[in-house]
């Protein structure tokens, strides 16, 4: 009976032992990731509905190791958005198009509400594809709560998921444009104002419409510290701000002409905008990029410090370090003629506009040469000034298409001879033939066209 009993107690104090290990494991919970998240939260069902409509496999690539950061707009937030672009419901959402808008809501990496506020404002890319083959970006300002691209606020930062950090936001941030950007950005309030001055709606139906622009936009200082001395027509400097046809990132520019939106007087020439890299990036001598490459849907924008007005030929000569020997010798303190003066005549004032063929650096340099002189000091005012008159038509804006061959060409020192077959090139007085190998820089006030010789006035 006592073995009984031994037994019977032996048996009981196993089963308990073997009860209190059971009870010391620990109870395996999977971790939760955002999907998992967002499928637990009744109110970020559109979320997860949308998610899994759209292209890209979403679920599945939310699901991963990341860290991402999810800004999760809620079903509210879903019904004003398929309400205010006349979708009935997410299913007449392209599927494309869908996934490029939630991946617009997805930040690589974990960022809490805490890391913005510490940054108070800027940009930070998103997985959404934008121009010029770059990730979107997404702008955010902590200055009344955590609100990105102007539209859509936190309501409830910093839920922590396995891969990542959700933030529960009240709108759908769509995919921004060039004026989304610009809207959203405190810093450009000053250029939308004038953009949609007198209720204009061009410029913002332009810059919200599909295609490819580079914006040079000026900040707040740079608008409160334009004068417009010239008096110049704001639309006109608004569209010198403006390329069209192409998304420039600032590490693919280089010294070179492009053209803008803006237009020589009544004509449909455009004009020119020169672009300096040598230390940042400059435009007309004037203006500098202190904030580069945000990228929009439609394009690209770069943020200057100041705003870049009409440029004359003067402006164009003195950006341009090429023509530095050209402004020496227009500038020489002995000249009797206010070549500078001149060439700054606005367009609709006599002798505006003008045509000038500008000598090179280069064709000074062989100039110097072949007269045996060291320097453009060794040449008398007479000769200087008689020289520069051959080099500028007045009250004329003559393109390179408006060339032909044998065509008299008279400038302010005398007639020279242009032809264009085998290359445009123009022949002086003494026969010496000058090369143009660069066209039609137009500015606000005529024309330049760069050669590689020097033009000389009848040399007896």
């Amino acid at each position: 009976m006592s073995r009984m009993k031994n037994f019977i107690l032996v048996t009981i104090l196993a089963l308990l032992i073997t009860s209190c290990n059971n009870d010391d494991e620990p109870m395996i919970i999977k971790p939760k990731t955002i999907v998992d998240l967002a499928s637990e939260t009744a109110t970020l069902s559109d979320l997860v509905a949308a998610l899994k409509a759209a292209d890209g496999d979403l679920v599945n690539v939310l699901s991963g190791s990341g860290p991402f950061t999810v800004l999760a707009p809620t079903n509210t937030a879903f019904e004003t958005f398929l309400t205010d672009n006349g979708f009935s419901n997410l299913g007449e959402v392209p599927t494309d198009v869908l996934a490029q808008i939630l991946l617009n809501h997805v930040i690589d990496g974990k960022v809490s509400a805490a890391d913005l506020t510490a940054l108070g404002s800027g940009y930070t890319k998103t997985f959404a594809d934008g121009a010029a083959s770059q990730k979107m970006d997404l702008y955010f300002d902590t200055s009344n709560g955590v609100v990105f691209n102007g539209v859509a606020k936190v309501s409830s930062p910093d839920i922590e998921a396995s891969n990542g950090t959700v933030h529960i936001i009240d709108a759908v941030i769509g995919l921004p444009t060039i004026v989304t950007h610009a809207a959203a950005n405190p810093e450009l309030s000053s250029l939308v104002g004038a953009l949609t001055s007198g209720g204009n709606t061009t410029f913002t139906d332009l810059l919200s419409s599909a295609g490819d622009f580079t914006v040079f936009a000026p900040d707040n200082a740079a608008f409160a510290a334009f004068t417009n001395p010239l008096d110049n027509d704001l639309n006109q400097i608004l569209s010198n701000h403006v390329i069209s046809g192409v998304s420039a990132l600032s590490t693919g520019l280089t010294n070179t002409y492009v053209k803008t939106l803006a237009t020589f007087g009544d004509t449909d020439s455009n004009l020119s905008l020169y672009i300096n890299t040598d230390d940042g990036v400059t435009l007309n001598g004037k203006a500098k990029v202190t904030k580069a490459d945000i990228i929009a849907s439609n394009g690209v924008i770069h943020v200057v410090d100041n705003v870049i007005d009409l440029p004359t030929i003067v402006d164009f000569a003195l950006a341009d370090p090429n023509f530095g020997t050209l402004v020496t010798a227009l500038t020489r303190s002995d000249l009797t003629f206010d070549f500078v003066g001149t060439l700054s005549t606005p367009y609709g004032t006599a002798p505006a506009p003008f045509t000038v063929f500008a000598p090179t650096n280069d064709a000074f340099a062989s100039l110097l040469t072949e007269l045996g002189v060291s320097g453009l000091n060794d040449i008398d005012e007479p000769t200087l000034k008689a020289t520069l008159n051959h080099h500028a038509v007045a009250q004329a804006n003559v393109l390179a298409a408006n060339l032909s061959d044998g065509m008299t060409i008279s400038t302010l020192g005398g007639d020279i001879t242009a032809n264009v077959t085998g290359g445009a090139t123009l022949t002086d007085a003494n026969g010496r033939v000058s090369n143009i190998i660069a066209t039609d820089v137009q500015a606000s006030n005529g024309v330049i066209h760069a050669i590689d010789k020097v033009i000389l006035p009848p040399l007896d």
